[in-house]
């Protein structure tokens, strides 16, 4: 639901503030006062194209905001987590703003929820969020998906059409594969070539798990052999060998001193500590001693490790990937070239599996199909009943189930859905783009928005001056189906009948005003008593009369 307009420098709009609420809101005034403005601008927070021409003299850019409440809307909101907006607000995270600023240079920003969008991202949430019905050339009831949407959700096809995509996904992934299996003979044919020379090179090398770490140490070692061995001849001849003075003699010493001394009594830790001391020093040179013995300046084994190194070295390079990563690589390439040289059994594999997930699909679809047109018999009787009260009896609404040319599974369904409409008796139902014209339109969207209303998941509907060229007896007939789809959601209306305004929850007044030698565009919601005086205004014009404003109350009072 829309929660707040705000617009800044937008037209004749410098400063206009708008909140909004459930219900049926009618806005109302002269012609030429700004109510196409309110319109206008929200369509340019919801991804509208833009002009830089609409920004305010003397301004360096128009600034318009929307805020919406998604608690009626979890599609939205998953949107949102899909795409990586943040989510946040007064109501657990239920509320959204769209921004968009225009600039003087023609350029323009977008932002959701305070991080930037693209224009084809508002415009895909905005779909979600409200649903525009105009003479405009947004308006959605031209577009087939919205028909199909329509319908779908009338009939509440929701979990069938979900079982439906997901057999399709299947049975699409596999026809992808089947596909990059079979691709063209040269392709396929050079792509066991350069595999089969990749693999025969690798089977050569045969890299294998943890060598290179191997190799490594074992070239460092080879490499530092001589500083390595005299190192350990160092730390033995300190520990052991050295005649004169050596650390397990200096600690035999100790404990024979210790032995003849009161210092064995006095402090009897200390032979302990002594003993633990030679028995370490006694490990370590045993240590020392074994690694010595096993390093030897080889250099005819350095040559042959550091020859393996460059080989496996190079082949990284020329494969472009870390020389640890060659026994993962060797193995993948020989499982592609093996999947590939078995093509024609992996095919006939996968395209057993295909045929059964086709098999799927044409029960699911099938399925749905017979769904669709039973909803569709009880749409256009209903949608057709409407239009006989909107005072268009001569026209015939229809809905055109066409299946799809192609026999191939297709994600929304075997078929196309049109709505098609007959403007004139005993001539054939066309398409609605091609034969109703923009009043028609508006009428006929009413009259389909009343019927789906109880399924449709858009919270949010505007109709801009729906009530063209009609009066009178259907006039009220509009003001009240639209008060209707406002007692389940929330409907924004443009009028200029007063019988539609009568009709509303709310009641907003567009008027320009003079101010500061510039005309202003003001927006304010009207008190019980000024809406008696804007109805009588609209029943009378300018000059309201007794009569008028006693017709005005007993409307309002019905």
């Amino acid at each position: 639901m829309l929660l707040q307009l705000t617009i800044r420098d937008y037209a004749v709009a410098r400063s206009l503030d708008a909140e909004w609420h459930a219900g049926m809101t009618v806005i109302t005034g002269e012609t030429g006062a700004g109510k196409s403005i309110l319109l206008d601008a929200l369509g340019l927070a919801l991804g509208d194209r833009a002009d830089a021409e609409a920004i305010a003299s003397n301004a360096d850019r128009a600034d318009i905001a929307a805020l919406f409440d998604l608690q009626q809307i979890p599609e939205a909101s998953e949107w949102l987590d899909t795409h990586g907006f943040p989510q946040d607000g007064q109501q657990g995270g239920a509320e959204c703003l769209l921004r968009r600023v225009i600039l003087r240079e023609g350029r323009s920003r977008a932002w959701i929820n305070g991080q930037p969008a693209t224009l084809a991202q508002l415009r895909e949430l905005g779909e979600m969020l409200i649903d525009i019905h105009s003479q405009h050339e947004h308006q959605s009831l031209l577009k087939k998906e919205t028909h199909r949407r329509l319908l779908d959700a009338f009939g509440q096809h929701g979990d069938d059409l979900k079982k439906l995509q997901a057999v399709y996904r299947q049975w699409r992934n596999i026809q992808q594969q089947i596909q990059q299996l079979q691709g063209t003979q040269d392709d396929f044919s050079a792509r066991i070539q350069l595999l089969q020379y990749q693999v025969d090179e690798l089977d050569r090398v045969a890299p294998q798990p943890d060598e290179l770490n191997a190799l490594e140490a074992e070239q460092k070692q080879l490499a530092n052999a001589g500083e390595l061995i005299g190192q350990c001849d160092n730390l033995l001849h300190i520990f052991c060998e050295n005649e004169r003075f050596n650390i397990q003699q200096a600690l035999a010493s100790a404990q024979q001193l210790l032995s003849r001394s009161i210092l064995s009594d006095a402090v009897p830790q200390l032979g302990d500590m002594l003993d633990g001391a030679l028995i370490q020093i006694a490990e370590a040179t045993s240590d020392l001693q074994r690694y010595r013995d096993h390093v030897n300046i080889d250099p005819e084994r350095l040559a042959e490790v550091e020859q393996r190194l460059n080989i496996l070295y190079e082949l990284a390079r020329k494969h472009r990937v870390q020389a640890r990563e060659l026994p993962a690589l060797h193995e993948t390439l020989h499982t592609e070239l093996a999947t590939l040289l078995d093509s024609d059994g992996a095919i006939s594999r996968l395209q057993q599996q295909q045929l059964a997930h086709e098999q799927q699909y044409q029960k699911e679809a099938k399925s749905l199909t017979l769904k669709r047109q039973k909803a569709a018999s009880i749409l256009g009787k209903q949608v057709n009943a409407q239009l006989a009260l909107l005072k268009m009896a001569h026209c015939r609404f229809e809905i055109a189930l066409q299946t799809h040319e192609n026999n191939d599974p297709h994600n929304l369904g075997a078929e196309q859905i049109e709505f098609l409409i007959s403007t004139q008796p005993d001539t054939p139902a066309r398409s609605l783009a091609r034969v109703a014209s923009g009043g028609e339109l508006s009428r006929i969207s009413l009259a389909i928005q009343v019927v789906a209303a109880s399924t449709s998941q858009i919270p949010t509907l505007v109709f801009d001056e729906v009530d063209v060229g009609i009066g009178g007896a259907t006039a009220v007939v509009v003001g009240q189906l639209l008060r209707q789809l406002g007692e389940r959601g929330q409907v924004l209306c443009v009028t200029h009948q007063a019988q539609v305004a009568a009709q509303a929850h709310q009641h907003l007044l567009v008027s320009k005003q003079l101010t500061s030698k510039r005309m202003e565009t003001t927006l304010v919601q009207l008190s019980d008593e000024q809406r008696i005086d804007e109805i009588a205004r609209m029943i009378g014009g300018e000059k309201i009369t007794k009569q008028s404003r006693a017709h005005a109350q007993e409307m309002l009072a019905v």
